[in-house]
């Protein structure tokens, strides 16, 4: 085995990594053989002669390692080793305690106490240089966990100020996309309106609407915008300036005749129309669906169109239902799409609904779908209900299917309940 003096180990530290070691020993021959191996290691320790004057100085600075004698009056070093661990501090402590002791209950008593190694007394040189690498390693793999652990937290904290901003944007689309929708109940000459909104999370792409064409003429769509959050409310919100309620030159819907004066859209051209505009206009990947209907609040006689939207539904007076229309393509898809405009009758005492596929498409825990099947038998089922009443027992029918599963799309809906043409 080589001497102490045949020892030439590469230096412990580094200019970039200074180490500070405590040296606690009542000898003072034996602090100063330990303290001597650790200069020519070029480590500076500072030395102590007893554990309360060691825990003096550890109460006034941080030292990564401690190497401290076991046997030492007043304090001994399992003392010590308690109190250096009960310390606050910034960083990890290394502790090895100087022992002649070997019998592992001992052992095992010192590992209780917080000690993270033990070398034997007389101190061996290279046995002392192995054990400081050891504890350097380990104290080296902490500061980098808690490098790691500063970044991670750096990070946390500047990702959870992003996710404040978003939750305020997020916010502030969900109620824009609210004062989209018109108010959730109308009543007009020769029926009423009732409005269901209920988006999936804070923004979505539904928009269900109203608007006048003339007097005795309604317009009322239901639309659903691809996607979810707030690229799909900035679409559904230029959607609603297309079909604006106020500004009739604004409004999609209408058109000017050689005499400057409007004359309405037929739904077909309607559908076509804003699907030239969402190609033409707006740069996005989004698409919509579109059912709209023009009713004639007098007679009933309805005009519609159906664009890769849901079917409407009548409800009869006597709760009967009807599922209408042949389909189309969603808006936004196809270049020069073509559109059909269909027509149905409602009869005083029917209603009319247009909704989105969230009620239809709904899910419950085994997968399975609400389907129009059963919409129409819970249309039928409360029939004896009317306006926001009829619409609230809806959605409290998709609500008791899904029993608990959260609604992944938005769920929307629009109700005309005709009370005009008593004939």
């Amino acid at each position: 085995m080589k001497s102490s003096e045949q020892v030439t180990s590469p230096p412990l530290v580094s200019a970039e990594n200074v180490f500070r070691v405590l040296v606690v020993d009542d000898s003072k021959l034996q602090l100063k053989i330990v303290s001597a191996h650790l200069k020519k290691w070029g480590l500076s320790p500072v030395q102590c002669l007893s554990a309360q004057e060691a825990l003096v100085c550890c109460k006034t600075q941080e030292f990564d390692m401690v190497i401290s004698d076991w046997m030492m009056p007043d304090m001994n070093g399992l003392e010590f080793c308690k109190a250096f661990k009960a310390l606050e501090r910034e960083t990890f402590g290394y502790f090895i305690l100087l022992t002649s002791k070997s019998a592992k209950e001992e052992i095992a008593e010192g590992l209780a106490h917080g000690a993270d190694d033990f070398l034997s007394k007389p101190v061996n040189p290279e046995e002392l240089f192995a054990r400081m690498q050891a504890g350097q390693r380990i104290l080296e793999m902490e500061q980098a966990l808690q490098d790691k652990n500063k970044r991670i937290t750096e990070t946390l904290s500047k990702l959870q100020a992003l996710h404040e901003v978003i939750q305020k944007d997020l916010i502030e689309a969900e109620r824009l996309q609210h004062s989209l929708i018109p108010e959730n109940h109308m009543k007009l000459e020769n029926g009423d309106i009732s409005i269901l909104f209920k988006p999936c999370g804070h923004v979505g792409g539904d928009l269900v609407g109203f608007f006048r064409f003339a007097r005795d003429r309604l317009g009322m769509y239901s639309i659903d915008v691809s996607g979810h959050g707030i690229s799909s409310a900035l679409v559904t919100a230029r959607l609603a300036g297309y079909l604006s309620r106020n500004n009739k030159a604004q409004n999609i819907a209408f058109e000017r005749d050689h005499k400057g004066e409007f004359t309405h859209r037929a739904p077909a051209h309607i559908a076509e129309a804003l699907n030239n505009q969402l190609l033409a206009d707006m740069e996005t990947e989004h698409y919509f669906t579109l059912a709209f209907a023009d009713i004639n609040l007098t007679t009933g006689h309805t005009q519609f169109v159906q664009a890769g939207h849901p079917y409407p539904v009548i409800v009869r007076k006597d709760g009967t239902t009807e599922l209408v229309g042949t389909g189309g393509p969603p808006i936004g898809l196809i270049a020069g799409a073509q559109y059909k405009t269909e027509t149905l009758e409602l009869k005083h005492g029917d209603r009319l609904l247009l909704y989105s596929d969230g009620i239809t498409e709904c899910q419950n825990a085994n997968d399975t779908l609400y389907d129009e099947d059963r919409m129409c038998a819970a249309l039928s089922n409360h029939i004896g209900n009317t306006g926001l009443e009829y619409m609230h027992d809806i959605l409290w029918d998709v609500s008791q299917f899904a029993n608990g599963t959260p609604f992944y799309d938005d769920i929307s809906a629009i109700l005309f309940e005709f009370s005009g043409n008593r004939t």
